[in-house]
């Protein structure tokens, strides 16, 4: 007779121990790359977002770099499919790169699309020293001899950083084919082999410049938004303006395992959709050096697959071919 109420004491000391001294749930926001680079980037700006709300979990940083995403996706799908407060990181480059079947077998539909809470755009940069000093500048350069100019990009032929090049070179009239690139894991490697005389020039993202480019540094070239950007870089000029009509946007936010249970997934994109309208978070995404955007769950998905679509049919433009 007495075990029932044994077992209800049992459960209010819990309750109590539980509201004196409950620390928020910690979870893992997973970066595939290297530290440093835009997808870094991704995983600070919701670890930051998420800490305005003191019920939200604290999110702990962990890397996974290799293959441009494909170490951490795999792993992921594999190995980890079910973790219900394990995030990854992605960009519109991570879509690329599925919708090229350069993950294997692997398609957007293997996981579960969080959020997306923000956009940088394309860019292209040089040292601050360099020569070139508008887009027409590089372009001209290569024009005249493709193999002389070394660009740094994140990833491999058929890549985000590649095809945003490879549409302003055949703007140019230069053959993407004959371009030099340096696959390097992510927009830090970047810039520290531009800085270090490895590569000419680098295709990359506008929040991946904004760490690196100011005085006797880097000198970005040109945005690939459809207009001037505020901020820091509202002094270049768009890809457009100097007559090379390549506007990229990227966006970027989370994902999580295939297996993670409903009810999880639904708390963590109910909690991006709170976290992207509370008040703080505008100022959080421009210090990250992104823009509006904001898409969570079903909505998201549908667009990254409509975007793997067009990155498929863009692919076949340049010869491409999609491995599956």
């Amino acid at each position: 007779m007495n075990h029932p109420r044994r077992l209800l004491l049992s459960c209010a000391a819990l309750l109590c121990l539980g509201s004196a001294g409950a620390q928020p749930p910690e979870a893992e926001c997973l970066i595939p790359s290297k530290p440093g680079g835009a997808m870094d980037l991704t995983c600070k700006l919701a670890q930051k977002a998420l800490q305005t709300d003191p019920a939200a979990p604290r999110l702990k940083l962990s890397y996974l770099p290799g293959g441009v995403g494909a170490v951490a996706w795999h792993t992921l799908v594999s190995q980890r499919r079910a973790e219900p407060d394990t995030l990854v990181t992605f960009s519109s480059g991570s879509v690329l790169n599925l919708a090229l079947g350069k993950f294997g077998k692997a398609d957007v539909g293997d996981v579960r699309w969080v959020a997306a809470f923000g956009a940088d755009y394309g860019m292209v940069a040089v040292p601050a020293d360099s020569p070139w000093r508008t887009l027409g500048d590089l372009l001209g350069a290569l024009r005249r001899d493709p193999r002389r100019v070394l660009i740094g990009m994140s990833g491999t032929v058929g890549s985000q950083d590649w095809i945003k090049m490879a549409l302003l070179a055949r703007m140019a009239g230069v053959d993407p084919r004959q371009m030099r690139f340096v696959a390097l894991e992510g927009g830090g490697e970047q810039f520290v082999a531009m800085q270090a005389n490895h590569v000419q020039a680098v295709s990359g993202d506008t929040s991946e410049a904004l760490l690196y480019a100011g005085p006797g540094k880097v000198r970005v070239l040109a945005v690939l938004a459809e207009r001037r950007l505020p901020g820091l870089l509202a002094g270049v000029p768009t890809a457009r303006e100097q007559g090379y009509d390549v506007v990229w946007p990227v966006i970027r936010g989370v994902w999580m395992g295939p297996d993670v249970p409903d009810a999880d997934y639904r708390r963590w994109v109910a909690a991006f959709a709170g976290i992207e309208s509370a008040p703080g978070f505008a100022q959080l995404r421009t210090q990250a050096g992104l823009y509006p955007f904001s898409l969570t769950g079903d909505a998201l998905t549908a667009y990254i697959k409509r975007t793997a679509d067009t990155y498929s049919r863009q692919a076949r433009h340049f010869g491409l071919v999609r491995e599956r």
